[in-house]
């Protein structure tokens, strides 16, 4: 199988996620509890399952035909309505959320099914079939029915790989192309922490403290971004290419290890948003929340992913996470909550930082362990 490539018009439907992304880091930003993060996270899911679906099929055909460009195209807009709908879609556009989502299911079910034997039984067909319409008929009820079916429907989606994976053993994932693109999607939650970072205090004064604030988050991204980019972007592509079952690596370390991690980066992205623009002022227990309770999601998703590659957990990784829970313990629970915002945004910073400098330091010692050996 030859190596297969990122088309144009993948990077061109990416942009719409560009936007998707920004609207659901909106709807958890004005409700960052638990139930709006659980609403957030209902809402995510059907964005991050349109762009799987379209990646995936994107993965295993050759899409750089006009056909298949309209097709990516059409999925594109039904996202582009999903993403409008998001801001209310617990509200008065929870139909056109839903619609579009099962309109962008029917368009991918349709570019398979000439080439797909019985397609519909299979994630795609629950998607056309089972999740489309529980997300429309979610839609024309009210709360509380409406979150409910709408996390059934989010739930079959999710289940749908793990219950048809005898079907998905037949299919040729490209090696390549995986980890390319479900990358790009975590470099497009990397850029929601950039204006998380830079949006809240653009169109105000820029004082000393808040470019401080802005300096110190942006060094918290760029080490979210060292964390994936560093050594786990590579470990994944090696052991996509290395699998006895390619179905199982892609279901579990692609479709749903990078649902956590993409999580947690908007989590933090909006944490960001809480707290760049008041860097002398204590946090709430949400914006705490956001920041810390993101930053070990996306470190324990690390360990999740190299338990499903390697069998093993990152130790480094995981005493990370517990560190960073510790601390968002003591901050909720001890006067450490009177802390300004810069301290504590300092403070994550040390231990991210010191985190990828610490692995750094061990993949250095090993290397010279290596070659002392050769």
């Amino acid at each position: 199988m030859g190596e297969k490539r990122v088309t144009w018009a993948e990077l061109y439907f990416d942009l719409v996620f560009v936007f998707a992304v920004t609207q659901v880091s909106a709807l958890l930003h004005h409700h960052h509890d638990w139930a709006g993060c659980g609403r957030a996270l209902v809402a995510f899911v059907p964005v991050y399952w349109c762009w799987v679906g379209t990646t995936v099929q994107a993965n295993v055909r050759d899409v750089d035909n006009p056909r298949d460009r309209f097709g990516i195209f059409a999925v594109g807009l039904a996202g582009l309505f999903m993403a409008l709908a998001l801001p209310a879609a617990f509200g008065a556009r929870g139909v056109l959320f839903g619609g579009a989502y099962w309109a962008a299911r029917l368009v991918l079910i349709g570019l398979l099914a000439r080439r797909v034997r019985r397609i519909w039984l299979g994630p795609y067909g629950v998607g056309a079939f089972v999740t489309g319409p529980l997300l429309v008929v979610g839609g024309l009820l009210p709360s509380p029915a409406r979150e409910v079916l709408w996390a059934l429907a989010a739930a079959a989606d999710l289940a749908a790989p793990l219950v048809f994976r005898r079907r998905l053993a037949k299919v040729e994932y490209h090696p390549g192309h995986l980890p390319e693109r479900f990358g790009l999607f975590l470099l497009v939650a990397l850029g929601e922490s950039i204006v998380g970072i830079g949006a809240p205090v653009a169109s105000g004064p820029l004082h000393a403290d808040r470019l401080a604030s802005v300096a110190v988050a942006f060094v918290i991204s760029c080490a979210l971004w060292w964390q994936y980019f560093g050594y786990a972007s590579d470990a994944m592509r090696f052991a996509l290419e290395t699998a006895v079952s390619r179905r199982d690596m892609m279901r579990r370390v692609f479709s749903y290890g990078h649902l956590a991690l993409i999580a947690g980066v908007i989590t933090v992205a909006v944490g960001f948003a809480e707290t760049v623009a008041r860097p002398g002022e204590a946090l709430g227990g949400g914006a705490l929340g956001l920041l810390y309770g993101g930053s070990a999601l996306y470190l324990l998703a690390f360990n999740y992913t190299r338990r499903m590659m390697f069998g093993v957990l990152s130790p480094t990784r995981l005493a990370a996470a517990g560190l960073v829970a510790a601390l968002l313990a003591l901050l909720l629970l001890t006067p450490l909550h009177r802390l300004p915002a810069l301290a504590v945004l300092a403070v994550l910073a040390v231990v991210l930082v010191g985190l990828n400098g610490w692995e750094a330091l061990r993949v250095r010692r090993a290397a010279r362990a290596v070659g002392a050996t050769v």
